[in-house]
């Protein structure tokens, strides 16, 4: 491999930083997804764009990458990181919520897409198992983009985004079973039958070996780390797992993709899920960014030049018939007009999983080469598409919104009321929780203790584990849309990074914070504490009340000096620091739902 003069081995690493540096800020400032950016400069900075005309312009090798393929094994682990993560996100509550569209919705859009669009190449020559595989790959949607587009539009709480995320799940789920049928076919070369069975069989056992293995040994594994109080021990942790499971898979004759999922999947119903998404995130962008500059350096500018009119129309072809399946779906599942043109233009473009699926298809010869390119062209072109057919896919329904069409878009709510997040949960933070859960409010917990919470968790009790103060793990926590935040930690420090974080999130967030003294009080005021309580004074206030009632005080005239005199000394504290508490009108409760069924837009 030749480099750069200069730069040596580091030079593509280099390059692909400053590409990253570049990228993400502007296409965050522009509202569009990085990936898209990644993509592009894959496509102008690889062997197939500019790349290719080094050898008439020598300087143009120092900023492309003419060797992008010796990225590649650094690559799929962006695709191991993405899955592990998946597996993160997913729980059984969630699927239970989501069940009818999860396994009904998204079961039927996946096997009428692969039906289709497998049966379409084969009436066009290609063989039946290639045809299998390319409609795997190209029945799937590019999570990664999706989502983030949703997320940017304020879509995500809205039955389009939550049937685009049912149908997610739905494809995420099914990425295991199609990477081992993908295996399967890879390894038969074209034997039918029985030899198919087999290998699926195989497949199932080493799933099963990994569960158990995973089963007996995460939870403890991350327990051990937690207690050594590093950061840096956890990070490795978190990639150790990862990239084990990754590897165990690969020896076991599976995806090493299918491995960290399954990892990841075995995680998420432990304390350690939100504090390891959050630890992983930063290297999960990295590397999927490195994934899709190398799955844009794929794209065969020459024959997409060549052939020009056939692979716009197999993309055009993909995403029409996609989206009509689509559509007749979403009308026989009861979603309304007006979401259906939103679903099924931001699902109908392909995703970056069939790069995977194309890719090994193509390695074990079962897809021939330029029947690979030019789908991969078609995946590469239709992802490009993704923010503009998904602002059609607004105007198209904003448009039956006026015509009467439907009645307009509805949100979602999740069952139950918004909780109130419980930082720190020792003996005031357990407390704090019982009171509220009598109340019939619902309580979600984070603590950084992982022997506490390994003991409440054997007890049955919902904790997680984690550092509060961390703007990341609230935000996974659900901050955006708590009733409330309270802070009962100890430490002076950690309440003052917790309240300023917490702050910096939400403006409106009601944040009631344990303080030892009046000084620290004045100080989480100044952060943006809505109400504090010093340790100090509710001591004495207990000891004034109990002297007061055992002399023959009547209660009533004591509890009510005890009230009256608590609030004096907080508007002191408030007017020593020029807090003026705002007057603020209670949160309705969510309405409860017995079910997931979405409201008609």
């Amino acid at each position: 491999m030749e480099h750069g003069p200069g730069l040596g081995p580091f030079r593509d690493l280099i390059i692909f930083l400053v590409i990253a540096g570049v990228i993400v800020p502007v296409f965050h400032r522009l509202r569009v997804s990085p990936v898209i950016g990644f993509l592009l400069g894959g496509v102008f900075l690889g062997p197939h764009g500019l790349a290719s005309l080094a050898s008439h312009w020598p300087w143009l090798g120092a900023l492309t990458f003419a060797h992008i393929r010796d990225f590649a094994p650094l690559a799929e682990l962006g695709v191991v990181v993405l899955l592990f993560t998946i597996g993160l996100e997913l729980s059984f509550e969630r699927l239970i919520r989501l069940r009818r569209y999860v396994f009904g919705l998204g079961s039927a859009q996946l096997v009428a897409s692969a039906l289709a669009i497998g049966v379409g190449a084969w009436l066009f020559g290609v063989s039946r198992e290639a045809s299998i595989i390319l409609g795997l790959a190209l029945a799937l949607s590019s999570t990664a983009i999706v989502l983030p587009v949703l997320a940017a539009g304020r879509r995500i709480a809205r039955v389009s985004g939550r049937m685009a995320f049912a149908v997610l799940i739905l494809q995420d789920l099914a990425v295991a079973p199609i990477l081992i049928a993908v295996a399967a076919l890879a390894g038969l070369g074209g034997a039918a039958g029985q030899g198919f069975l087999v290998a699926f069989l195989w497949g199932i056992l080493a799933i099963a070996g990994l569960v158990l293995v995973g089963r007996l040994a995460l939870r403890p594994l991350m327990r051990l780390v937690a207690l050594s109080g590093s950061q840096e021990l956890f990070l490795a942790a978190c990639l150790l797992v990862a990239l084990g499971a990754a590897l165990l898979a690969a020896a076991a004759g599976q995806s090493m993709a299918l491995g960290a999922f399954l990892a990841g999947l075995l995680l998420a119903e432990t304390e350690f899920r939100h504090e390891i998404e959050v630890t992983i995130e930063p290297f999960k962008g990295l590397l999927l960014g490195l994934f899709f500059l190398t799955a844009g350096a794929q794209l065969d500018v020459a024959l997409l030049l060549a052939n020009p009119a056939v692979a716009l129309g197999v993309t055009l072809a993909l995403i029409v018939v996609k989206a009509a399946l689509l559509w007749g779906l979403l009308a026989a599942f009861g979603i309304a007009s007006a979401a259906r043109a939103e679903i099924a233009l931001v699902l109908a473009p392909a995703g970056e999983f069939a790069f995977v699926i194309l890719g090994a298809g193509m390695a074990s010869g079962v897809v021939p080469r330029e029947t690979g390119a030019l789908a991969a062209i078609a995946v590469l072109l239709s992802m490009f598409l993704i923010p503009g057919l998904h602002a059609l896919g607004l105007r198209l329904g904003a448009a039956r919104l006026r015509a009467g069409v439907a009645a307009a878009p509805a949100v979602l709510p999740e069952p139950g009321a918004a909780p109130v997040i419980v930082v720190g949960y020792g003996r005031v933070g357990q407390l704090v929780a019982d009171m509220l859960e009598r109340h019939r409010v619902a309580v979600v917990a984070v603590d950084s203790d992982p022997e506490l919470v390994a003991r409440l968790r054997a007890r049955g009790l919902s904790i997680h584990f984690g550092d509060g103060s961390r703007p990341e793990l609230l935000r996974r926590l659900g901050v955006g849309e708590a009733r409330a935040l309270v802070a009962t930690s100890g430490d002076p420090d950690s309440v003052d990074r917790l309240v300023r974080a917490a702050r910096a999130e939400r403006s409106d967030l009601v944040i009631i914070a344990r303080s030892r003294d009046p000084e620290h009080a004045m100080q989480l005021y100044r952060l943006g504490a809505s109400d504090v309580v010093p340790e100090t004074m509710e001591a004495s206030l207990q000891l004034a009340e109990a002297v007061l009632v055992d002399i023959g005080v009547p209660m009533g005239l004591v509890i009510a000096s005890v009230h009256e005199k608590r609030d004096e000394f907080r508007a002191n504290l408030r007017e020593g620091v020029g807090v003026v508490r705002p007057k603020r009108t209670p949160r309705r409760p969510a309405p409860r739902r017995d079910s997931a069924e979405p409201a008609e837009e």
